[in-house]
């Protein structure tokens, strides 16, 4: 992410991710309009690739885009205000969250589009079986279309919309199923689950906070709660308790080769900022969780997962932490970077890691610098210079 100068853009954006929700009493109602601004233009011509395997950072006024095997920076575009970065889903293209919605940046060309799905808030974007979802926090809208149409327009898509306006997320499974949470603007409580046709086809409001999701192996779908987790799997959700009375289960990541999913884990409600040293992992075969402490502490942008569904997290200590998620052990560290400290305010640069293939990218705002590091090896393999501090990191998927 990156920090803006002009303090209005900055106070405006930063109400993506803290936008309070809580429980729809109701079902929610599936929109007749479009998700994109306007219908779907005609196919035109394809931007030639020009980038390899790209990476996108966000700095401070703008985006960098880099060729992921090189590391060369091909270009700085510029993009005033407070911006975030996230896969489409394809093999070209990353959204771009304004303060105005998700626009689209085609990355193989590093072209910034001005196609933009229009969005009050543009939240959480989730990508699963072929169907990209954006959540709009300030309208409760969910949109959901095809990634691989975005070469040829703005695609038009379906909008669901929820009962009421929260900080929410939405997946949709391989079957047509739409898992989504139930929020207002003062308290999130839960998820709905709907079938193809919008029905309702089950609900819980035992989640008190609800925040991220993550998808493991057989399509079984993790959101987390302030004590603990919902599970959502064959039709049936489980609700999955921290072993504290508070335990914070926030941010997620998960991999289809895996049935177990890496999540933090923070047990303060009235720290201003925990810097927490223990993860969760939750066994979505067995419905338990386990802890496991780090030994350092991590943030938010600290979680992914290793090419064959390995548990990775970024401490503060400099080090990539490889966790086996079965036997719930750290079983080697990659020493990236110098020891930092995570900042008291969540827009700022902090490292991050990004995952793709056999390649783990780490950045490092303080240096100014990109890593990136052979997951076999555990060696730094290429480094590059960047201008201005790096913010949010990721590239495409696909």
């Amino acid at each position: 992410m990156t920090r803006t100068a002009a303090a209005p853009a900055a106070l405006l954006a930063a109400a993506l991710l803290l936008t309070a929700c809580g429980s729809g009493q109701e079902p929610a109602t599936r929109a007749a309009a479009p998700a994109a601004q306007s219908a779907t233009p005609a196919p035109a011509a394809q931007p030639s690739t020009t980038v390899t395997a790209p990476l996108v950072l966000t700095h401070d006024g703008g985006l960098y885009v880099l060729d992921g095997q090189s590391l060369e920076l091909v270009k700085d575009l510029p993009l005033p205000g407070y911006n975030r970065v996230n896969p489409a889903g394809d093999d070209r293209h990353v959204l771009v969250s304004t303060a105005t919605g998700f626009r689209v940046l085609d990355a193989a060309s590093a072209t910034l589009k001005d196609d933009e799905f229009k969005g009050s808030k543009p939240g959480h974007v989730v990508r699963h079986a072929g169907t990209t979802a954006l959540f709009a926090d300030g309208t409760g809208e969910v949109t959901l279309f095809d990634p691989d149409e975005l070469a040829a327009g703005l695609p038009k898509g379906e909008v669901y919309r929820a009962a009421t306006a929260h900080h929410g997320v939405a997946i949709q499974l391989e079957n047509g199923e739409l898992v989504v949470t139930l929020g207002t603007e003062e308290k999130r409580t839960g998820i709905l689950v709907l079938d193809k046709d919008r029905k309702e086809i089950t609900r819980s409001e035992d989640c008190p906070g609800v925040h991220g999701e993550a998808t493991a192996q057989d399509e079984a779908v993790v959101l987390g709660c302030e004590d603990g987790v919902l599970l959502y799997r064959n039709g049936e959700i489980t609700k999955i308790d921290s072993p504290d009375e508070y335990g914070r289960i926030g941010n997620q990541a998960g991999s289809d080769l895996s049935p177990i999913v890496l999540g933090d884990y923070k047990k303060d409600p009235d720290a201003e900022l925990e810097r927490p040293t223990r993860i969760s992992l939750i066994d979505t075969r067995t419905g338990t969780l386990k802890l496991v402490d780090l030994g350092t502490s991590y943030t938010f942008r600290s979680l992914a997962r290793g090419p064959r569904g390995e548990a990775l997290v970024l401490g503060t200590d400099g080090a990539v932490h490889v966790i086996d998620p079965a036997a719930a052990k750290v079983v080697r560290t990659i020493k990236v970077l110098d020891a930092w400290k995570e900042p008291l305010d969540w827009q700022r640069p902090r490292p991050n890691i990004f995952v793709r293939d056999q390649v783990v990218y780490v950045s490092d705002p303080e240096g100014k610098k990109l890593h990136a590091v052979d997951f076999a090896s555990g060696k730094v393999t290429r480094s590059t210079s960047l201008p201005q501090l790096p913010n949010e990191l990721t590239g495409v998927t696909s």
